[in-house]
């Protein structure tokens, strides 16, 4: 079971590493361009702050509360890319179901245009509750980065770092284990084609990109910070299911206690961190909860996109989390009355 519940959680990760790579290689060659055009209009502000919630991981999260914090966007596009949003879970979730994943973030994305209109009509700017944030958190400003440096490229592979030869052995053997079927699911469908596309994708772009790039974005900031976090919260949360279900019969005790399942799951939701939110994910996954206490769970947690918001304003922060835990409860509660 040991071994089993690892080389799946080996599996998971390496699809999240391989989604987080194309992200952080995509925001950077656009030069994060797309993320002005929230100042357009209200209406703009909430579809385009729905679909950087909706984009895996916490990029989206964090470039609306950079914006927030320099007064350009206002309160309630914060609300919705924080119910948009499902953070580093949503590549998990991708992995593991990614038609019904699709649905989730569906739903998400209107709950959080619904959300961040009612907040916005409910609280208005410089009101006593919502007050306008001092300017102190700066956007990352960098030298240009020229993600495909022609003429340096045979050079870069001649002299390989310790990271850049790391990273590469680590997708060859990624790309291995798919070819030999030693990894991912046991037939060739899409999802297996997917995965493999998108390692070579990612070998592409980690033998290509200069050594800034690798070791800023990649190293620094998706191999030492997500992907251990990423590892360690699947494989002990698939661990835990397996227990759970297999030896406790706890699938028998949520039928019974739905409600209470679902008030533990957005109470889980308040913690801005991403992980303990995978524990619905792999019970979802494994069939133990229905998809309507997944849903509620998803609207209140943010993974940790709401963190650089807690040192702008503790206010803003709490007041999110609040509106956020009263959308997931009671669409949790439409759920349920419809039988989802």
């Amino acid at each position: 079971m040991i071994i089993a519940t690892l080389k799946y959680a080996l599996m998971i990760t390496s699809f999240v590493f391989v989604m987080m790579l194309a992200i952080e290689y995509l925001n950077v060659q656009t030069k994060g361009s797309w993320q002005y055009s929230l100042q357009k209009s209200r209406w703009i502000q909430y579809v385009l702050s729905a679909f950087l919630g909706a984009t895996p991981g916490c990029l989206g999260a964090f470039t609306v509360v950079a914006l927030y914090t320099h007064n350009i966007v206002s309160f309630g596009a914060l609300v919705t890319v924080m119910i948009a949003t499902s953070g580093d879970e949503t590549y998990v979730m991708l992995s593991l179901f990614p038609v019904k994943t699709f649905v989730l973030i569906s739903i998400l994305f209107m709950a959080g245009i619904i959300g961040g209109f009612i907040s916005d009509t409910l609280f208005k700017p410089g009101s006593m509750i919502i007050k306008k944030v001092r300017q102190h958190l700066e956007f990352h400003e960098e030298d240009e980065c020229v993600c495909y440096p022609k003429g340096e490229i045979l050079s870069q592979l001649k002299n390989l770092t310790l990271q850049r030869g790391l990273l590469m052995i680590v997708l060859a053997l990624l790309i291995a284990g798919l070819l030999t079927d030693q990894l991912g699911p046991p037939e060739w469908n899409w999802i297996k084609i997917t995965f493999l596309i998108g390692s070579l994708l990612a070998l592409f772009i980690v033998s290509t990109v200069p050594g800034h790039f690798l070791e800023e974005h990649l190293w620094e900031h998706i191999v030492k910070v997500h992907v251990p976090r990423v590892f360690l919260w699947t494989f002990g949360a698939l661990l835990l299911m397996h227990i759970l279900l297999d030896y406790l019969e706890l699938g028998t005790w949520i039928e019974a206690n739905y409600l209470t399942i679902m008030v533990i799951a957005c109470l889980i939701g308040l913690i801005p961190e991403s992980g303990p939110h995978m524990i619905f994910v792999t019970l979802f996954a494994e069939g133990a909860i229905p998809f309507g206490v997944l849903l509620a769970s998803s609207v209140v947690q943010d993974g940790h996109g709401m963190l650089p918001l807690l040192a702008e304003s503790k206010r803003s922060f709490v007041l999110v989390k609040i509106i956020n835990f009263s959308v997931g409860l009671l669409i949790g509660l439409a759920s349920y009355v419809a039988g989802f």
